[in-house]
């Protein structure tokens, strides 16, 4: 068996448990990514996935798998979405008496909470649930063992910072902020070779994992074509929290130099740069790209809500570099300035955030 152990990647867990600031409680722009994309995942399982393959084979099993699962719920709606779908396109094809049984497999960081993971499964599931700790910045699963893969709002996360930001004598020493959104070309530059060694990686993977003919649905957060990385929403919202964190170094609360070596491992893409990646592998077809507008259908674009959801997804990775005694203050000052970017964050918002990609293993 072929196994990838040679790369330890970084691990960025979201907040665990089901408290007021867990992930669980306030993921919902990725639910809304989720449900948004709910008819187009049902179509493409209508126009694209080969039931009389599936009988051929003898197979009694269809597995499914979700890279980066998080905690949940999220996670369980889409698993369920994708198993009512391949059950209607057997029942519509007149193949109802060759159900598959299903499997799903759960897969995140050993340091994800599985325990709430497990605990929250839907107790009347129609599939078997496993539990898959790793990065999918690796081998997962044996060859050819996989008929479907997924995967929502993972990707983004890099395997790791690139090495220059943190280098004094670097073009791309990323002094004073914490993304690349509105930094030098070379800061920008770093992410994004770091962003496709990642997908490469990613894709090899993938390839070996899935059978021919299998489907891979992938949803990040995405920008689209030509458009510059610092009008990205995602961007906006970086560099804001990069100013909240500089006006506490001013204020002596935490150092510059803690800000100087800190930088948010998380990339953006655009079709464009997807599309040379995938084609650069050779193993998959494009069967569908687009950047749709999910987040425009979230009614709730509150200071409270928007800061929230952020200091769910970041609180980790925050307090491990600057400690967890400047988590309140700092989100607290994130959601009190939140006014002064609202407007600039809703009309990018309607520009589209988020990217849907649909591979088939060839």
């Amino acid at each position: 068996m072929s196994n990838n152990t040679n790369m330890v990647p970084e691990s960025y867990p979201m907040n665990g448990g089901d408290g007021s600031n867990s992930y669980t409680k306030n993921s919902y722009f990725q639910r809304a990514g989720t449900n948004a994309m709910k008819a187009i995942i049902d179509d493409v399982i209508a126009e694209k996935l080969d039931v009389e393959k599936q009988i051929s084979s003898s197979k009694s099993t269809l597995r499914i798998a979700d890279l980066g699962c998080s905690v949940g719920p999220n996670t369980f709606i889409a698993m369920q979405n994708i198993i009512d779908a391949v059950q209607q396109k057997y029942q519509s094809h007149g193949f109802a008496s060759h159900m598959p049984e299903f499997q799903v497999f759960f897969n995140d960081h050993t340091s994800s909470d599985f325990n709430t993971l497990f605990a929250s499964l839907p107790p009347e599931r129609p599939y078997f649930a496993t539990g898959v700790p790793g990065s999918f910045h690796g081998r997962l699963f044996p060859d050819f063992s996989l008929d479907f893969v997924h995967s929502s709002f993972a990707l983004q996360w890099l395997s790791k910072v690139p090495e220059e930001l943190l280098n004094k004598n670097s073009a791309a020493w990323n002094k004073g902020r914490v993304h690349y959104a509105s930094a030098p070309d070379e800061v920008a530059q770093a992410y994004t070779a770091q962003f496709a060694k990642d997908i490469t990686t990613f894709l090899d993977g993938r390839a070996k994992e899935l059978v021919v003919g299998g489907l891979m649905v992938l949803i990040m957060p995405g920008i689209p074509n030509g458009i510059p990385h610092s009008s990205s929403a995602t961007g906006l919202m970086f560099d804001f929290l990069g100013h909240c964190l500089m006006d506490m170094a001013k204020e002596g609360l935490i150092s510059e130099v803690q800000v100087d070596s800190f930088n948010l491992p998380i990339y953006v893409a655009s079709p464009k740069e997807m599309t040379l990646l995938v084609e650069r592998n050779g193993c998959f077809s494009i069967e569908r790209m687009e950047i749709t507008q999910p987040w425009a259908r979230v009614d709730d674009l509150s200071g409270q809500a928007c800061t929230m959801h952020l200091r769910a997804g970041m609180e980790g990775i925050i307090s491990k570099h600057f400690g967890i005694e400047i988590i309140d203050e700092l989100f607290d000052r994130y959601c009190k300035k939140h006014g002064e970017i609202i407007g600039l964050l809703e009309s990018k918002l309607n520009e589209g955030n988020q990217l849907f990609i649909v591979l088939k293993r060839i």
